[in-house]
């Protein structure tokens, strides 16, 4: 269990934060008490950027003084405290690839995420009203100038500023629809992602399901009418406590996996790729084709780097039989092959320092 002298945990972040929503999950299920806290942007994000190294959110202050960042080491540091019960699959197989799902989840649902919030005026007025509500009082700054510096920076940032155009909108709303679709399918026959109990591949749909799609109202909509499992699915989810978290899955990989295990290994490892060749030539932008369609000037970001040689990282922990396993599963699903097809790779984040207590660069 872990030390009473760290609990209650602190949660700084935005009931609307894609990755707070992933962490408060984890919390609720794990049964680990914290208390959430706005992450307000005068007083509290520069002791976040003191403490943890970037001024990101989710941030955690443990009742023993330490701080934390990063949704991913944190919970993997949180399992290593409290193993049970059990979110985090033991075996090799299973550990790997909800991993996979994971950094699928975190990296390439954002930009579906960010679109559906920020583009229609509808979603775009409601949670810049929120957002400047939650984390802006005692900002000397008109409230309608704030919401408008936040939609501009939110579109400027991770909308139109992240290769989101007229032409490739279909394609980035597309992600979302599939994924609905997916998820709707596999919950037909069983209530979570890996069997009768939620496991890590659950709360790695949680950033965007989440505190995203299941709250802005064009996404949301869209779920309910399309998938109204997927919307049961995140309310229970929500519901669930420590007695929910059973262990209780099927055994390997799910059969149902196969249309995210494709869907990685075509579209998701070969824009990794080419952010790392981008980061290579020197270059903050550059034009990353997915599938047909093109992302002109979409951010190069040395984290997905990161995720790139983590992904390695985990892979090459595994027993060798696991790993047999694992790279004939991902040969199936066209994944093997862009996992490796650059090398070396040299993020140069997070480099020698102790995650998730200090970070060097921020997860998007």
């Amino acid at each position: 269990m872990l030390d009473s002298a760290a609990l209650p945990l602190t949660v700084y972040g935005s009931n609307l934060s894609y990755f707070t929503g992933k962490l408060e999950m984890y919390l609720r299920i794990k049964g680990i008490a914290y208390r959430f806290e706005p992450l307000n942007m005068r007083h509290i994000r520069p002791l976040v950027e003191q403490h943890t190294g970037t001024s990101q959110m989710p941030a955690v202050k443990l009742a023993d003084g330490r701080w934390m960042s990063d949704t991913t080491p944190m919970i993997a540091w949180l399992e290593a405290q409290q193993p049970q019960p059990c979110l985090v699959p033991v075996d090799p197989l299973q550990h790997f690839f909800c991993l996979l799902l994971e950094d699928y989840a975190d990296e390439w649902l954002w930009r579906p995420a960010m679109h559906f919030r920020w583009h229609s005026a509808e979603g775009a007025y409601l949670q810049s009203r929120h957002l400047v509500d939650e984390l802006t009082p005692g900002i000397p700054v008109p409230r309608i100038a704030k919401r408008w510096l936040i939609r501009r920076r939110q579109r400027g940032g991770y909308t139109r500023g992240d290769g989101i155009t007229a032409a490739n909108q279909a394609q980035v709303e597309s992600i979302y629809l599939n994924n609905l679709d997916w998820l709707s399918a596999l919950l037909t026959h069983q209530p979570f992602m890996l069997g009768n109990s939620p496991s890590l591949a659950d709360i790695a749909f949680m950033g965007p399901f989440f505190r995203h799609f299941s709250q802005d109202p064009v996404a949301a909509e869209i779920m309910k009418q399309r998938a109204p499992a997927v919307w049961e699915w995140v309310a229970r989810l929500w519901n669930c406590t420590a007695d929910d978290a059973r262990a209780d899955w099927v055994d390997g990989i799910p059969e149902r996996w196969a249309p995210w295990l494709e869907d990685i290994g075509r579209t998701y490892l070969p824009y990794l790729n080419a952010n790392v060749q981008a980061i290579r030539a020197g270059k903050r932008r550059f034009d990353a084709q997915v599938d047909d369609v093109v992302y002109p000037a979409a951010r190069a970001s040395r984290y997905r780097i990161w995720c790139l040689e983590q992904l390695r990282a985990h892979y090459e922990a595994m027993p060798q039989d696991a790993q047999a396993a694992a790279r004939q599963l991902m040969q199936k699903h066209q994944c093997w092959a862009p996992l490796w097809e650059i090398s070396p790779l040299d993020s140069g984040v997070n480099t020698g320092v102790e995650l998730p207590f200090y970070c060097t660069d921020k997860m998007v």
